[in-house]
C-alpha cells in the first residue's frame, strides 16, 4: 500500500464516525467527536507520537526533536514556577469536524496528511519538536460559532461564547461537561508563541481554480477576512385569503428581496463573497401571511475593508426595503473572523515543498514560477493560530471545486504530491529555523 493510499484509507475510516447513518455528520463534543479522537490518536502512536486531548477538545500529537514521542502541549512547570526544557513545535494539522451531509476529505485529508509526514520522518532529526494538530470545531456548526477549536489553542475563548446554545437548546458550558472538559479550564488549552515555530495546514482547495489551471497544488497568500449574521424581518401574520395587498406586511416577500439584493451587491464587489445558507419562516403555513422571516448572512472578502464596506450596503440596502415594505429589519452579527495574510518564510518554505515534487518542464525558467498562489475565500483553523504563531498553507487540487457535499473528491496521484510536498516543506522550515537560531 503506498503512504498516500493510507491516508485516503484513513479519511475513509473517518467516515464511519458520524451522528447520520445515511450522511456524514460529527460535530463538536459529540460522541462521534469523541471517537473520531480516538481512532486518530491512535493513528498518531503508531506513528510515534505520545497523544492527548486538550480541554477544549483539541487531539494533539507530538515527538521530540530526536524524534522520541513526548508529551503534547505547552512547556510542564518545574516544581520552582520556571517553564520545563522544551524545543518549540512547528505544528501541522487541520480539524477533525464536519458540516452536515459532509465529504470525506475537508479537514481530515490535512490531518491524515500530517500523520503521514509524521510517520515518514519519525527517524529523522529536526531542530523543533513537531506536533500534530487535529481540531475539534472549526465549521461551527453545531453552536454557530466557527474555529472554537483553534480559538481556545490560540488564546483566544471569550466567556461570551459559554451561551451559545445547539439546536436541543444545550449550552456550550454544558456539552463541555457531558464531553468531560471542565469549562473553567479552557485556558489551558492556550499556546503560548514561544512554545511553536509555525504552524502548517494542508486542505483541498474547495474551489475550482487548480483545477481550471490543471495544477495538483497551490499555496494561500491570504484566507478572507470572514463576518455572519443573523438576519431578522418583522412582519405581521395575517390571513392570506382575508388580507388584501395593500394591507400586507409579508416578511418573506421583504426578506426575499433582500437576499436578490445580497446576490447583487457580492457580485458588484470584486473579491467579496455574500451568501444567505439558512431561511426559516413564522408561522409557516399555507394559508398564513409570513410575519416573521429568519436568514443567514455570510461575508468574504480578500481584506477586512472590503467585507466591512459590502456590509454597510447591505445592511443600508436592507433597511431600505424594510421601510419600503412596512417591516423591520434587524441584525445580529454572530461571527467575525479578520483576513490573515500567510508568513512569507513559511509560505517560502511550502512553495520549496511543491516545487521539490515537480520540477519546472521549462530548465529556464524557476520552478516556483509555476506554482498558483491564491487566497482562500474559505474560513481554516490558520486564521486562529496566527494569532499566536505564523502560518502556512498548501492546497491540494478537489473535483469540480466541490466541497460541503458527499461528492467532494481528491485524485490519489494529488495526495501523494501533497504528501511529498508537505514532508519537504517541514525540511525547508528545518533548515530555515537552524539558520535563524545560529546567527541568534
Amino acid at each position: 500500500m503506498t503512504t498516500a493510499r493510507w491516508v485516503l484509507d484513513r479519511c475513509t475510516d473517518l467516515l464511519t464516525f458520524s451522528a447520520r447513518p445515511d450522511a456524514l455528520e460529527r460535530a463538536y463534543l459529540t460522541r462521534e467527536h469523541a471517537a473520531a479522537n480516538t481512532a486518530v490518536a491512535a493513528w498518531m502512536r503508531d506513528a510515534g507520537l505520545d497523544t492527548e486531548t486538550d480541554a477544549a477538545g483539541n487531539l494533539w500529537g507530538r515527538r521530540a526533536p530526536g524524534g522520541a514521542p513526548e508529551r503534547p502541549g505547552g512547556a510542564p512547570e518545574r516544581p520552582g514556577g520556571g517553564a520545563g526544557d522544551r524545543a518549540p513545535a512547528l505544528v501541522l494539522g487541520s480539524h477533525l469536524d464536519t458540516v452536515p451531509d459532509a465529504g470525506a476529505y475537508d479537514g481530515m485529508l490535512g490531518v491524515t496528511l500530517a500523520i503521514a509526514v509524521a510517520e515518514r520522518l519519525r527517524d529523522t532529526a529536526l531542530p523543533f519538536a513537531l506536533e500534530v494538530a487535529g481540531f475539534s470545531d472549526e465549521e461551527g456548526a453545531r453552536f454557530g460559532k466557527a474555529l472554537l477549536g483553534s480559538c481556545a489553542a490560540s488564546g483566544q475563548w471569550d466567556p461570551a461564547w459559554w451561551e451559545q446554545r445547539d439546536a436541543d437548546g444545550i449550552r456550550l458550558d454544558e456539552a463541555f461537561r457531558a464531553f468531560g472538559l471542565d469549562p473553567a479550564r479552557v485556558g489551558d488549552a492556550a499556546r503560548r508563541p514561544e512554545e511553536l515555530v509555525g504552524y502548517l495546514e494542508a486542505h483541498i482547495e474547495q474551489g475550482p481554480r487548480l483545477e481550471a489551471v490543471d495544477q495538483p497544488l497551490g499555496y494561500v497568500t491570504t484566507v478572507a477576512g470572514a463576518r455572519r449574521f443573523v438576519l431578522t424581518v418583522t412582519g405581521e401574520a395575517r390571513h392570506a385569503g382575508g388580507t388584501p395587498y395593500d394591507r400586507r406586511r409579508d416578511a418573506l416577500v421583504a426578506a426575499s428581496m433582500i437576499v436578490v439584493e445580497i446576490e447583487r451587491l457580492g457580485r458588484e464587489s470584486a473579491g467579496c463573497l455574500a451568501t444567505v445558507g439558512e431561511i426559516a419562516v413564522e408561522p409557516g403555513a399555507v394559508n398564513v401571511i409570513p410575519g416573521r422571516a429568519e436568514l443567514t448572512l455570510d461575508l468574504r472578502a480578500t481584506t477586512d475593508a472590503e467585507r466591512d464596506d459590502l456590509w454597510e450596503r447591505i445592511e443600508g440596502t436592507a433597511r431600505s426595503i424594510a421601510t419600503v415594505r412596512g417591516v423591520r429589519f434587524d441584525a445580529t452579527e454572530t461571527h467575525r473572523a479578520p483576513s490573515t495574510t500567510c508568513a512569507p518564510w513559511l509560505t517560502e518554505a511550502v512553495v520549496e515543498g511543491i516545487t521539490a515534487t515537480a520540477p519546472p518542464v521549462d530548465p529556464g525558467r524557476a520552478a516556483s514560477d509555476g506554482v498558483p498562489g491564491l487566497w482562500s475565500p474559505a474560513g481554516h483553523d490558520a486564521m486562529a493560530m496566527a494569532a499566536v504563531t505564523d502560518v502556512a498553507m498548501l492546497f491540494v487540487r478537489c473535483h469540480d471545486g466541490i466541497s460541503h457535499h458527499p461528492a467532494e473528491d481528491v485524485r490519489e496521484d494529488d495526495v501523494a504530491l501533497a504528501l511529498d510536498a508537505l514532508e519537504a516543506a517541514v525540511l525547508a522550515v528545518a533548515r530555515r529555523h537552524a539558520s535563524r537560531e545560529e546567527n541568534e
